[in-house]
C-alpha cells in the first residue's frame, strides 16, 4: 500500500503588506529586503483571524479537488508554530471546522519550517501501514504574532498562510521517498525562547534569527539530504521535474538548486509574494504550481524544507 496527493489547496489573508509599507514601520527599504530575500511583499492576517481559519480555508480547497467529503478524512495533522492555543491542537479545532464527525485522529506537529516534510511523511507512514486511507496534511502559520517590529532583520522576512494536501491509500506510488532529520545542537541559531509559565507568556516570545549561519547551514544540510535520499533509493538526478522548496529565501533556493544539478525554471518560487511562512510554504507553493499547470500528471517532485530546531528533510513524489 502506497500513498498519493489527490488534491492542494492553499489560502492567504487578505491583508498585503508590501516592502514599502515596512518602510513605514521599520528601519528598512524596498531593496534592501529584495537583494538579501527575494521578497517584495506577504500577508498578515486579521486581528481575529486564527490558525484553524486559514487552516479551514486552505483544506476546503484541497478537499474540493480531491472529490471527496471531509467526512472521509481519517486523519488530520497541521504542521504549525502558531497555534491557536496552547491545547485542544489546532488540527482538533480544524477538525471540528469543517464538520468531521468520523472520529479519526488529530494532532499537531511542530517542526518549525519543516514541519509540513515531517507530517507529509507521517501520513504517509499512518497509509503505509493501514491505519489511515484519507488524510489532511496542513501547514498553517500566523507568524506575524510573533514578530517584533524592532528587529528589522527578521520582521521583514516572515508573513501569514496555510496550505493543505489530502492524501489517499493507493496501490501506485506517490510517495516515493522520504528523509528527515534534526540537530538540537543548532538551535541558538533560530529560535522563539518564550514559554508559558502559570498563563502567562515568559521570556521573549519573538523570532531570533542568526542569518549568515543560518544561510550556511541551510545550504549544506539541503543539499546533503537531496544527495542522500537519492543514493539510499538508487535513484539519478534527473529524475527530478520540480524542486518544491520551503520558500525562505531566495538565495538558499538558488543555491539549493545549482549543488542539485537544477536550473531555477525547475524551482518554484513564491517566495516573492508569500515571504517566509514557515510550514505554509511548501504546500502554498505546491498548490499555485499545481493550479497554474507547471505541476504535470507523472513528473517527479522533490519537497524540501529546513527550520528551527534544526529540522530539516525532503520528500520525492510523484504526481
Amino acid at each position: 500500500m502506497y500513498s498519493r496527493i489527490i488534491g492542494t489547496g492553499s489560502y492567504l489573508p487578505a491583508q498585503t503588506l508590501t516592502n514599502y509599507d515596512l518602510e513605514k514601520i521599520v528601519d528598512t527599504s524596498h531593496d534592501w529586503i529584495v537583494s538579501r530575500s527575494g521578497i517584495h511583499e506577504r500577508h498578515f492576517a486579521a486581528e481575529n483571524e486564527l490558525t484553524s481559519d486559514l487552516a479551514m480555508h486552505a483544506s476546503l480547497k484541497a478537499i474540493e479537488m480531491a472529490g471527496i467529503a471531509a467526512n472521509d478524512i481519517d486523519l488530520i495533522i497541521v504542521a504549525t508554530t502558531t497555534p491557536d492555543q496552547i491545547f485542544p491542537s489546532t488540527a482538533c479545532i480544524l477538525q471540528d471546522k469543517l464538520g468531521i464527525t468520523s472520529g479519526g485522529p488529530a494532532f499537531d506537529m511542530q517542526a518549525v519550517c519543516g514541519g509540513f516534510v515531517y507530517a507529509m511523511n507521517t501520513a504517509d507512514m499512518y497509509i503505509r501501514a493501514g491505519q489511515a486511507k484519507t488524510v489532511l496534511v496542513v501547514g498553517a502559520e500566523v507568524l506575524s504574532r510573533i514578530l517584533d517590529k524592532n528587529d528589522r532583520t527578521t520582521y521583514v522576512l516572515f508573513g501569514d498562510g496555510a496550505g493543505a494536501v489530502v492524501m489517499q491509500a493507493s496501490e501506485t506510488p506517490g510517495i516515493i521517498a522520504a528523509k528527515l532529520h534534526a540537530d538540537g545542537s543548532q538551535r541558538g541559531m533560530l529560535k522563539a525562547e518564550g514559554n508559558i509559565r502559570n498563563g502567562q507568556i515568559q521570556g521573549d516570545p519573538f523570532i531570533k534569527m542568526d542569518g549568515q549561519a543560518v544561510f550556511k547551514f541551510a545550504v549544506n544540510m539541503l543539499s546533503k539530504v537531496v544527495e542522500e535520499l537519492l543514493e539510499e533509493n538508487k535513484l539519478p538526478a534527473d529524475i527530478i521535474d520540480w524542486l518544491v522548496p520551503h520558500q525562505a529565501n531566495i538565495r538558499i533556493m538558488e543555491a539549493t538548486a545549482k549543488k542539485v544539478g537544477l536550473s531555477m525554471d525547475h524551482v518554484v518560487v513564491t517566495v516573492a509574494k508569500h515571504g517566509n511562512t514557515s510550514a505554509a510554504s511548501i504546500p502554498l507553493a505546491l498548490d499555485t504550481a499545481v493550479r497554474d499547470g507547471r505541476i504535470k500528471k507523472g513528473q517527479h517532485l522533490l519537497l524540501e524544507a529546513i527550520g528551527g530546531g534544526f529540522t530539516w528533510g525532503a520528500l520525492l513524489v510523484r504526481w
